[in-house]
């Protein structure tokens, strides 16, 4: 199959700044399991193994120096170019050198790694993108001229290597796991001290592949690395297939919903929020955190984004992890790992000097041990939304939500972290006084769909009560708009422009339309971009300020389409869809004074409320002029 790829031009290599390159100028690749990203220039500054949150082999966008990286690189390097296969996770970066230009294709192998085709005719395992194959595989292929190509690797915290019959075997001490492999197509001088040099001319192409699966790669030929990527982005391609969108900007919907899928533990279901850790939310700042783990708060956003891009099958292995995990023992948490336990403690890592100096480095999450009653909505809207689509839920599974419904109805006026995870003292946050409704009327909704109609009239009144008090206790009415927090006058915070996304009122109510008004004075930082809130006015227990969160741009998208106000929200979802990089990825935040990619990335979040808002956008229909 022809890659079909588009005609884009090559530009100037991008300059670093403080040593390090933008975060935007990286894509990522995955295979169910982990991820890496990739820069501009070829070079790979992020991976974990075995899985999303295991230890960093290469970090280098955490610390140029220590970090670790796997760097290509053609001498007097010129210009480059970067862009996925299409409907595929394999990128193809052009590296235009003075005196010749290479092409690199890179690819977290999946589907198994037999080297021949299937029964079918289909490239065997194409469309198998639950199996991992736990290789990095790079085919390097000089297009013109001749190039001298650098390969290095680094590692973090080190890389022992020792040379065998036909594989360099590398030590990983900080990773605590069975030792790396990694093979060349053909001999390499110095590879075996990981400083590698060889001349290629036009035509000539080396396979790279760096192994951390049980036994040996069956990958040792450039033909086989290529044949392995080949069937790689088959069944990226097989697996695009079930994506079903053409409303407005359908192929960064396409390229966002391959990006969940990248976030996505092929074995669980999980998403994690994102593949990284510590990227800061401001440069220099303290705000830096491991976003590494699933989110209970996410997950119903993802679901309904997946469900309405046609991906049926990851929406409800995502819905099923989530009541399990949730279930489980007890109680909910906040968040996981992807195999549904409690993550490691939170970890100040001292070795690192963090992205462009923005220390510290963290390894886990202390937010897991906070208190954060959103999660009972979040959780039994969930529970609803597998229940519509046919999922059983027994008695056994009935009691269970039960028992998280009544912990909402008991702690709905008991203070929190909120939604943005503050670490300081609790307060009561509309937000979280919110999803405790979203959790008594699921239950309404589900005991009536499940014929449990004598647990109906309970659970719709403890709805109907909650939601009498948010609406009018966290009503400022000098202030003509609904606040932060219930009883208390003034603040404002973005979450507020979820409501209407979850029914708590009418995007069309006055009150609603007000407060959307309000928070683009209070909280706009600039045309398409909104902070989450100010910690001057609502203080998180942090130093600093952050940059603007991409999430809450799209929920005002959401609220201006509801209101009707299509222009405006065709116009700002423009906006915001330009703000993609040059592969379609998303961070979490962007800094309004440059435009900068700040916080983890690609962001999960972000590419959710892509879709979402495209989704709404169809379903309300084009622009009224």
């Amino acid at each position: 199959m022809s890659d079909q790829l588009t005609e884009i031009a090559a530009h100037p290599v991008p300059p670093l700044v403080d040593g390090y390159p933008e975060i935007a100028d990286h894509g990522l690749i995955g295979d169910g399991q982990t991820a890496a990203l990739v820069g501009l220039d070829g070079t790979v500054r992020w991976l974990c193994l075995p899985r999303f949150d295991g230890a960093a082999l290469f970090a280098a966008l955490l610390d140029a120096d220590r970090g670790g990286a796997w760097t290509l690189r053609p001498a007097g390097l010129r210009a480059v170019r970067q862009e996925y296969l299409p409907d595929t996770a394999v990128l193809r970066t052009e590296l235009h050198a003075a005196s010749g230009r290479l092409e690199i294709r890179d690819a977290l192998l999946v589907g198994g790694d037999d080297p021949t085709d299937g029964p079918d005719g289909r490239p065997a395992g194409g469309p198998e993108l639950g199996v991992a194959g736990g290789e990095l595989a790079r085919l390097v292929t000089v297009l013109d001229g001749e190039v001298d190509l650098a390969i290095e690797l680094t590692g973090r915290g080190g890389l022992r290597a020792c040379a065998e019959t036909d594989e360099i075997r590398l030590d990983f001490p900080a990773g605590g796991s069975p030792p790396l492999r990694l093979t060349a197509s053909r001999p390499i001088a110095g590879l075996d001290r990981l400083a590698g040099r060889i001349r290629l001319t036009a035509g000539e192409r080396i396979g790279l592949v760096l192994r951390w699966a049980d036994g040996p790669t069956r990958h040792r030929s450039a033909d086989q690395v290529a044949a392995a990527i080949d069937r790689t982005a088959a069944g990226w391609r097989i697996w695009s297939r079930e994506i079903s969108f053409t409303g407005p900007h359908a192929d960064l919907v396409r390229r966002s919903a391959i990006t969940l899928k990248l976030c996505d533990d092929h074995d669980s279901g999980a998403v994690v929020a994102a593949p990284t850790s510590s990227l800061p939310e401001r440069i220099g700042g303290e705000r830096n955190w491991d976003y590494r783990f699933t989110w209970i708060r996410d997950a119903a956003y993802t679901v309904y984004a997946l469900r309405r891009v046609g991906l049926a099958s990851e929406a409800e292995s995502f819905l099923s992890w989530i009541l399990d995990a949730c279930t489980r023992d007890g109680g909910p948490r906040v968040l996981y790992t992807v195999d549904g336990t409690r993550p490691a403690a939170e970890r100040i890592d001292h070795e690192l000097a963090g992205y462009r100096g923005s220390a510290p480095v963290r390894w886990g999450n202390a937010a897991a041990d906070q208190v954060q009653h959103d999660v009972y909505g979040e959780i039994l809207d969930c529970a609803w939304q597998w229940a519509r689509a046919g999922g059983e839920i027994d008695d056994r599974r009935w009691g269970r939500l039960t028992s998280l419904g009544r912990s909402a109805l008991a702690h709905w006026r008991t203070p929190g972290n909120g939604i943005w995870e503050i670490r300081r003292s609790g307060r009561l946050f509309t937000y979280s006084v919110a999803m405790c409704q979203v959790a008594a009327d699921r239950m309404a909704r589900m005991a009536t769909a499940t014929g449990r109609r004598g647990e109906v009239a309970q659970w719709r009144q403890a709805a109907a009560d909650i939601r009498e008090a948010l609406l009018t206790e966290a009503w400022d009415e000098r202030a003509g708009h609904f606040t932060e927090h219930l009883g208390v006058p003034g603040t404002l915070d973005a979450s507020l422009l979820a409501l209407p996304l979850r029914r708590l009122v009418e995007p069309t109510d006055p009150r609603m339309v007000a407060t959307v008004e309000a928070v683009q004075r209070r909280l706009g930082a600039g045309g398409d971009l909104l902070y989450r809130y100010l910690p001057d006015e609502s203080p998180d227990g942090l130093t600093g300020h952050e940059g603007a969160f991409l999430l809450c741009s799209f929920w005002w998208v959401d609220n201006l389409a509801g209101s009707g106000q299509l222009d405006r929200a065709h116009e700002l979802f423009d906006q915001l869809c330009a703000r993609v990089n040059h592969v379609g990825l998303l961070p979490e935040q962007i800094d309004p004074a440059t435009g900068a990619f700040l916080g983890n990335f690609p962001q999960a979040f972000s590419h959710i409320g892509l879709i979402s808002s495209a989704v709404n956008l169809a379903r309300y229909g084009g622009r009224r002029s």
